[in-house]
């Protein structure tokens, strides 16, 4: 009857394509049928399909014609999934060159198959634990196949096959690789397999392998030519003297030890796990790999460190430099003679209309002062500006390069001394007005400066020949300051009716901003300077442009300094202080300065991503016959992509935890290089930065990953079982 067959193949016939279009009949009607508890030997010259046959048996191969029925299920009808699931659960696999992965232990070869039905891992180790033991390898369960002798090999080959309890076992020349004593050990394990009630169907072109079967099938030119059963065919009684399988009498080699798998798909956990021992085994190629990676990821992370770091420290030099009591107002822009907007910057500052008044005689500060009073009334804030009880005025202007100095009487050293024959002059930088809220705290050493007094940076210290800033104005030195743009040279100036009396005294050395820390930068009081440039003009008789840069309104309460300091962020024409200018200037900088980093940033990890490619896609050339093992016993296509892709995910995860590493190591040697050489150190973390690259490193290996994961998935089982 039918039913009492395992398997039965009725008109099956096998095409191969060949390279000129023409076909080659591999197999020729084949009709056969198999029942379960036969050990099947089909044998026949090389190339007579023999091998072709037991693909089509075993759904390695599905391109076929007539009818392969496999416990009532036409495999012909069979999806690829359905095809995965029949070789994962029905049908078992022994090579002659055994296919094992040479970096899992035994094992973790014999539980693989649990693995890819997503089985406990405690049932896993109990199973092949058990099933191991039975075939003698109790001692050989950690080491690697290369470990073993070939009839070692084969029995691990074998229990990988029992392990998912199949009905079916195909054995493709079984004992071709071994020597004549280990031969009949092998065959006595395949025998009492098949006495225990599977199916089990050898392939060989061996008579004596086949004189101990209970049946011959003979194939010759893709035919059957032969089918007859051995009368002299005896089931197993007795162990081998060797005692292979060591158990108690009543004990079987298939003896189940746990309820049959839920037969589940690979899960992503147990894919994880699985790339991480693939991994393993080639750790040194990854860690290299996983290096490479994090020398981008690492200077992602320095770049948006030290990009954040000055801009932090730009930002907190503005505010250190500013009171919650005083605006300070600049110009932006203001329209020139050809109607064109002309922009100001701190290097170049625009001034204030204080002399044009229009038709109810005000001037551009006092339309300024209504607009804002007008905007405060209009919020119901109760302060209001007043030009001359809150509101004072200053100037500034970068000098760098126009002949603008100041000079002193010094000796032949280039010291300054009252009484020297000679005289050193030094450029300035940048001139300041000292802003009405600059107080004690901001000074190095000495007073603030009134009439006919300076104040300089601490780089001037260096200039005049002095040991520290409070040597400097114990000396009291006097300057002879000289602005060609504005007429002005103090040298023998002397006019009591304007309070001048001589050269200037440096009357203290100021903390400027470190922005400027290495220059000379001089800070002037308003009132002083501008009589020094209308006394000037009147001693030259030229006329030269001046008015303020800068206006300080002086507020009642910090939340009305807010106020307005974002009012006039909205406006076109007027911005904030000059220390916030130069902020944002710098700040604008620093973006692009930050995207050219960016770029050269992306550029390495486009590189580092290329660099996983190819090594990913060489690891899917190295374990094509890998691949087609697992797909023998019931991989799907997704759980190789799975495992692919879960080892560059991996190697992305690997290369990010050591690039953050990486950059912390190195941040924190730059920070004690720039606090031994810069006297500070602009580097700033966020959290989100480690994140962030820990985000990118996962997300080029995995999309890196993606090709030789599809490749590798998309593999022929039956050409990669060929791969050498």
């Amino acid at each position: 009857m039918k039913d009492e067959y395992k398997l039965q193949l009725s008109n099956v016939n096998k095409f191969y394509k060949l390279g000129n279009k023409n076909t080659f009949h591999a197999l020729t009607d084949i009709n056969v049928n198999f029942k379960k508890g036969e050990l099947v030997s089909i044998i026949g010259e090389s190339g007579s399909g023999k091998s072709t046959l037991m693909n089509l048996i075993g759904g390695l191969d599905s391109d076929f014609e007539g009818d392969i029925i496999a416990d009532g299920v036409n495999l012909r009808n069979l999806n690829d999934k359905e095809l995965d699931n029949y070789r994962k659960n029905k049908v078992g696999f022994v090579f002659q060159s055994f296919n094992l992965i040479p970096h899992l232990t035994i094992l973790d070869n014999v539980t693989i198959a649990l693995t890819l039905s997503n089985e406990k891992e405690s049932v896993k180790i109990e199973k092949a634990t058990k099933l191991l033991t039975r075939l003698g390898l109790e001692k050989q369960l950690k080491k690697k196949p290369n470990q073993l002798s070939g009839g070692q090999k084969q029995r691990v080959a074998i229990a990988r096959a029992l392990i998912n309890e199949p009905e079916i076992i195909l054995a493709d020349e079984p004992t071709g690789a071994l020597d004549s004593g280990t031969t009949i050990q092998i065959l006595d394990i395949l025998k009492e397999i098949a006495d225990e009630g599977k199916l089990v169907i050898m392939v060989t072109h061996s008579e004596k392998v086949a004189a101990i079967s209970s049946r011959v099938v003979e194939i010759s030119d893709g035919m059957i030519v032969r089918d007859e059963k051995n009368k002299n065919y005896k089931k197993a009684k007795k162990k081998t003297s060797e005692a292979l399988i060591e158990e108690e009498p009543e004990q079987k080699i298939i003896n189940k030890v746990s309820k049959k798998s839920t037969k589940q798909n690979l899960s992503l956990w147990s894919a994880l796990r699985l790339s991480f021992h693939n991994m393993w085994a080639s750790k040194t190629k990854n860690l290299l790999m996983a290096f490479g990676v994090s020398i981008s990821i690492l200077a992602m992370i320095i770049m948006l460190s030290f990009g954040s770091g000055l801009t932090d420290y730009i930002s907190n030099l503005a505010e250190e430099y500013n009171n919650p009591y005083y605006v300070s107002i600049s110009k932006k822009s203001e329209k020139g003679q050809d109607g064109n907007d002309v922009m100001g910057s701190p290097i170049k500052p625009l001034s204030f209309n204080i002399k044009d008044k229009d038709e109810n005689g005000k001037d551009e500060v006092d339309r300024l002062i209504d607009q804002i009073n007008a905007e405060l009334t209009k919020n119901q804030k109760e302060f209001q500006i007043d030009r001359e009880q809150n509101l004072s005025f200053g100037f500034s202007v970068m000098t760098y390069g126009t002949n603008t100095t100041f000079s002193f009487k010094c000796n032949e050293e280039g010291v300054y001394d009252p009484e020297g024959t000679l005289t050193s002059s030094k450029d300035i930088f940048f001139i300041y007005t000292t802003p009405p809220y600059y107080e004690k705290s901001n000074m190095i050493a000495g007073e603030l400066s009134g009439m006919n007094e300076v104040l300089l940076s601490k780089a001037a210290v260096k200039a005049l020949g002095f040991e520290s800033p409070e040597a400097l104005v114990e000396s009291k030195p006097k300057v002879s300051i000289n602005i060609p743009a504005l007429g002005i040279n103090t040298d023998g100036i002397s006019s009591e009716e304007l309070n001048l009396t001589g050269n200037p005294t440096i009357s203290g050395i100021i903390d400027v901003t470190n922005l400027f820390e290495g220059f000379p930068v001089m800070y002037v009081n308003y009132n002083y300077f501008a009589k020094l440039v209308e006394y000037s003009q009147e001693l030259t008789g030229k006329t030269i442009p001046f008015a303020p840069t800068s206006i300080y309104i002086k507020t009642d309460d910090p939340s009305t300094t807010d106020f307005i300091t974002h009012y006039l962020d909205s406006l076109e024409t007027y911005s904030g202080a000059v220390e916030q200018q130069f902020a944002g200037m710098f700040n604008s900088m620093l973006s692009t300065f930050s995207i050219a980093l960016a770029v050269i940033s992306g550029i390495s990890l486009l590189v580092a991503a290329i660099m996983i490619l190819v090594v990913l896609y060489m690891s899917v050339t190295e374990r094509t016959r890998e691949i087609g093992v697992l797909k023998s016993i019931g991989a799907r296509r997704k759980d190789i992509k799975r495992i692919f892709s879960a080892e560059s995910f991996l190697i992305g995860l690997l290369s990010g935890i050591v690039g953050i590493i990486l950059s912390l190591v190195v941040s924190v040697i730059l920070i004690i290089i720039f606090n031994a050489t810069l006297g500070l150190a602009p580097i700033s973390f966020r959290w989100w930065y480690f994140v962030g690259a820990l985000g990118i490193s996962i997300l080029i290996s995995v999309l890196s990953g993606l090709y030789p994961a599809s490749k590798a998935a998309k593999l022929d089982p039956v050409e990669s079982l060929r791969h050498e």
